[in-house]
């Protein structure tokens, strides 16, 4: 993010335009809708602007540009097909530290306009920080087809009981959940419908009736999937947004954090190979004490909860003090990340099962059954497998398993920093090495290997740095 998106209140303050075609009309147009006070300075004008100058709404001056014209203006914006003019007007803005917006020339400007829906008082505006304007406008489209206009008529009558809501609650977070609770039930319906008294008396009974000491505490076992954050579910992105306490790991990629909720209070858990920020028996004690506090305690974790995430064991612990929780499924690794590498568990000709496998155990191990991993037409798939890959590579082969079995290691699959080396199993832990590749990773060993080549179609944009296969 290279601009701070902010909103401006300019009601009844001095606005300053330099121009008078077109393009002016629709930034004076504009700067009316939000209430300014808008002085036009341009030898000629055309006959809109000369239409709003007659019904006194601006006040136009017939001039050219001086810089003593911007004296007292909260911002300027100068929309003329003069470039030598427009490069005056934002030298002489940035002398006076006013505000200038420059039409078409984002160099010449310290601020930008983007591309608007207009819900009042619900306001969105898109920018593309002026890379790409056709798409934010294309973005708006899209957007405005999901909000109905009455999605104003919501926020004006939720307006009206500001101050009886924040009378009830004492705290901020009981208020938002109050809120919460009445935007995802009936009262919009009824606004939606045009019945915005009945939307008036519902709420105000829910109001009336609503439990100012209940403390109702939570948690949310939340899969993150293996990355990219369109992976999500629906109903995890809902959850990321009503939480009041995030707690996440290691894995949590941070195109997934950034989708929480903006002023949710984060705790970091993450867990390394001997390395952990707490012990799993506390992380599950502090989902509990915080739940217990009255807050709702999301706990994302990357991949899917249920599988080597050690979600059954948090639950356990929430059970055992009595803590609602619930839990949502996502996208383990495993699923993810050999879609993105191009890489299919399962085949007709190669592999009739799939095996999950952990490449550590609890205590630190790597015995695992090694009879089971090496047995014919299946996909092996292991977590977590980076540090012990030699040790499992020379069991395996031990164990039977050609040294030509076609095997891949994906590092932070899903993701635009996806890389992804493939190998035979006897010098798959030597080419991993050279690439240096680092955790998260995911391996893969099975005849089904031999089918990236022919089947991948995930590109990560090499362009900043990042590998896509070596």
């Amino acid at each position: 993010m290279q601009a701070l998106p902010i909103f401006f209140n300019i009601k009844n303050r001095l606005c300053i335009v330099i121009g008078g075609g077109e393009v002016a009309t629709r930034k004076v147009t504009l700067l009316l809708k939000a209430d300014a006070a808008v002085t036009l300075y341009s030898p000629e004008i055309c006959h809109e602007l000369e239409d709003l100058a007659n019904a006194q709404k601006i006040q136009h001056i017939q001039s050219s540009f001086e810089p003593s014209q911007l004296t007292g203006a909260c911002l300027v914006i100068a929309a003329t097909d003069d470039e030598s003019v427009n490069i005056a007007v934002s030298v002489a803005a940035k002398a006076q530290n006013i505000p200038v917006n420059v039409v078409d020339a984002p160099d010449l400007c310290t601020f930008t306009m983007g591309s608007i829906i207009d819900r009042s008082p619900v306001v969105i505006a898109i920018s593309s920080e002026g890379n790409a304007p056709v798409l934010a406008r294309y973005i708006r489209t899209k957007i405005e087809t999901m909000l109905p206009a009455t999605y104003g008529r919501i926020a004006a009558i939720a307006g009206e009981f500001r101050e009886q809501v924040k009378a009830k609650f004492a705290t901020t977070q009981a208020r938002r959940r109050f809120w919460e609770g009445v935007l995802q039930g009936p009262m919009v319906e009824r606004v939606l419908s045009g019945q915005e008294q009945a939307a008036r008396d519902l709420l105000s009974n829910l109001l009336n009736d609503a439990d100012v000491g209940a403390k109702k505490g939570e948690v949310f076992l939340v899969g993150g999937g293996p990355g990219d954050p369109d992976l999500l579910t629906f109903r995890a992105l809902r959850l990321m947004q009503q939480c009041d306490v995030c707690v996440y790991d290691k894995l949590v990629s941070p195109e997934v954090m950034e989708l929480v909720r903006r002023d949710a209070e984060l705790i970091y858990v993450g867990k390394s190979r001997d390395q952990h920020t707490l012990p799993q028996e506390e992380i599950n004690e502090l989902l509990a004490k915080l739940a217990l506090q009255g807050k709702r305690v999301l706990r994302l974790k990357g991949g899917d909860p249920f599988i080597f995430g050690r979600g059954g064991e948090e639950i356990e612990t929430l059970m055992q003090h009595g803590v609602p929780f619930q839990v949502v499924p996502g996208i383990t690794a495993a699923n993810g990340v050999s879609s993105y590498a191009g890489i299919p568990l399962t085949h007709r000709d190669y592999a009739q099962a799939c095996l999950f496998i952990t490449g550590h155990l609890k205590d630190g191990t790597i015995d695992l059954d090694w009879t089971a991993m090496a047995r014919p037409h299946q996909t092996v798939v292991i977590y977590m497998g980076l540090v012990g890959l030699a040790d499992i590579c020379k069991r395996l082969i031990l164990e039977g398993v050609s040294p030509d079995m076609p095997a891949a290691v994906i590092q932070q699959g899903t993701t635009q920093r996806q890389r992804v080396v493939t190998a035979t199993l006897k010098d798959l832990a030597e080419k991993v090495g050279a690439a240096e590749m680092k955790p998260p990773c995911l391996t893969i060993i099975g005849e089904v290997v031999q089918l990236r080549e022919k089947l991948n179609w995930f590109e990560p944009n090499t362009d900043a740095g990042l590998g896509n296969g070596l």
